[in-house]
């Protein structure tokens, strides 16, 4: 290309210098063409410098911007491949916390079905004792005002009571007593056996203390069990 180009410029130059300086050249010919070829040779010398300054430019610019579209290239590759995997990610951990909502939506209906279940027992359980414990409070206190009025020898008083009342159908329908214990007590508190026979009565008050001893015990472990029952129940619902 650069020889191209200085023979254009020689052949261009030659042509210029021989137009203008033809009548010169005739008159001195040889030192004429000498000087005409020096100034032609130093003008093609220049003009070769530029265009070789310009080419050694041109492939400079081209290995840097190759260079660096390259990097480019390699870069944006790199953060393509991220990309993808980071979208890959969140799709998973979209796919993810879907589950986890769909578990947990399940659970909480399920542990309000729980509750509800838990409440509604709780609430059976604590009729329960109410009436457990009203029903031993109330034979409780008969069974220890009979005690004290047949050891005053004042059970024919007692007898003319509600309590007494009470007391009888409780050991009537409810006490476990052997049948003939059962008899042996029913038949003293409705007032069939004199009071003044202390053999009878001795007996019957044992028998009586031994059904409190047994109902008030019955009645502590019932409230255990109830308080136990109200801990357990609060443990849940928090």
């Amino acid at each position: 290309m650069m020889g191209r180009t200085v023979a254009v410029l020689m052949c261009f130059s030659l042509g210029m210098v021989f137009g203008e300086q033809r009548a010169s050249i005739e008159a001195n010919p040889i030192r004429k063409v000498v000087t005409m070829l020096q100034k032609m040779q130093a003008r093609v010398q220049e003009e070769a410098k530029k265009e070789e300054a310009l080419f050694e430019k041109f492939m400079c610019y081209c290995k840097t911007s190759g260079g660096d579209l390259e990097a480019a290239m390699k870069e944006a590759t790199s953060k393509l491949g991220s990309l993808e995997a980071a979208i890959k990610s969140a799709k998973e951990r979209k796919v993810q916390t879907e589950a986890d909502l769909k578990e947990h939506m399940t659970s909480r209906a399920e542990a309000k079905q729980a509750m509800a279940a838990a409440t509604a027992i709780r609430e059976k359980e604590a009729a329960a004792f109410a009436a457990e414990k009203e029903e031993a409070d109330t034979n409780l206190a008969a069974l220890r005002k009979a005690i004290t009025a047949i050891e005053n020898g004042m059970a024919g008083g007692f007898l003319q009571t509600t309590a007494a009342t009470g007391l009888r159908k409780f050991i009537m329908f409810k006490a476990e007593l052997p049948d003939e214990t059962r008899e042996e007590v029913l038949s003293f508190l409705s007032g069939k056996v004199s009071e003044d026979y202390a053999p009878q009565s001795g007996q019957i008050t044992g028998i009586l203390k031994q059904m409190e001893e047994e109902m008030a015990k019955g009645l502590e472990e019932a409230t255990t069990a109830e308080t136990d029952a109200i801990k357990n129940y609060e443990a849940l619902m928090t």
